[in-house]
């Protein structure tokens, strides 16, 4: 007879982030679970468990960046502990690929994040865990519950922590979109925000851009979602350094970093670019200062698997003197 599995949690990982998987376990208090990925010649490949989850609790963690083989990878590891008879299939995915077409911005294009949904639900995913969707109205896009953590989890902290004092310091968003979340800062510290409008060309190419509000004698720190190639963070952080800034931030949760971004970071005004590790760097760089998903995605899963609420896991990860507390599950 098989090993009884009932209730037993596996974590497991995808390739592309193998890296913050073994983390996440660590911090849960488990080993990785054992998988493999058998490759053909020709570049098909083939995803395996190499232990029993039979009943069990599989938390499967991949981000969906390029190329589109993450994604499928993902999609073929939940369909393979289907298979296997696993009582619960979570799909942890820190970054959510392809999220930037949310909707038709015009004719005849797809919606590919909402493919995506249907994708994973008809592999046969229970539940997703992720992070600082492109946007919210992408939770609506599937029938099964998702759980979306915020980067501000890890942002709040460290602002906090920078020795600056809060009240020098004045949030801005790169693009009249992302103004929410600059309030949302703003609220939560009592600050103000500013706003850069920028008109593009074309995806990736900015024609114009303007800064709205004052930013003389400030300390400011950009918010945003995703940073791709560096472009409009780099363009609204030199603006702002004009008008008068004293230094420049940035914070963005996930580093896609195309191309030369890097090196559009170094030459720019950033003071420093503080990122999420939903995704890989490709090379490291003193400007770039990484924090770890690894203490918040394992509290999430923990409190999954205990039925208990995550609406105040903010509020609980965040101590005295705004220091993260990495939790483990011996520590609750």
């Amino acid at each position: 007879m098989g090993a009884n599995n009932n209730g037993k949690v596996f974590i497991f990982s995808g390739r592309a982030t193998k890296d913050l998987a073994q983390r996440i376990a660590e911090k849960y208090g488990i080993a990785l679970g054992n998988s493999a990925v058998f490759q053909y010649a020709d570049g098909e490949f083939q995803p395996s468990y190499e232990e029993t989850i039979r009943g069990g609790k599989v938390f499967i963690v991949q981000s969906t960046i390029p190329p589109t083989d993450n994604l499928f990878e993902l999609l073929m590891m939940v369909d393979a502990a289907r298979r296997a008879s696993a009582d619960k299939i979570v799909a942890v995915i820190p970054y959510y690929g392809f999220a930037r077409q949310d909707r038709k911005d015009k004719p005849h294009v797809p919606i590919t994040s909402k493919l995506i949904a249907t994708m994973l639900t008809a592999a046969g995913v229970d539940r997703i865990i992720t992070m600082d969707l492109h946007a919210d109205q992408i939770q609506g896009f599937f029938d099964i519950p998702v759980d979306h953590l915020f980067g501000s989890s890890l942002f709040m902290p460290y602002i906090r922590s920078m020795e600056i004092p809060i009240d020098d310091i004045l949030f801005a968003s790169p693009d009249l979109g992302g103004s929410r979340r600059a309030g949302m800062y703003a609220k939560t510290l009592g600050n103000s925000f500013v706003m850069c409008y920028k008109h593009r060309n074309k995806p990736n190419e900015i024609g114009e851009m303007r800064l709205i509000g004052e930013v003389a004698g400030k300390h400011v720190i950009l918010l945003d979602d995703i940073i791709d190639t560096g472009t409009t963070i780099c363009k609204a952080a030199n603006l702002i350094k004009e008008n008068g800034a004293l230094t420049v931030r940035a914070m963005i949760t996930h580093p896609v970093l195309s191309g030369n971004a890097i090196e559009k970071i170094e030459d720019s005004a950033l003071e420093e670019l503080v990122v999420a590790d939903t995704i890989p760097l490709k090379r490291p760089s003193s400007k770039i200062h990484v924090l770890s998903t690894d203490w918040l995605i394992a509290e999430a899963i923990r409190r999954i698997v205990n039925n208990e609420s995550i609406d105040n896991l903010y509020e609980t990860t965040i101590h005295r003197k705004g220091i993260i507390d990495r939790i483990t599950p011996d520590e609750q």
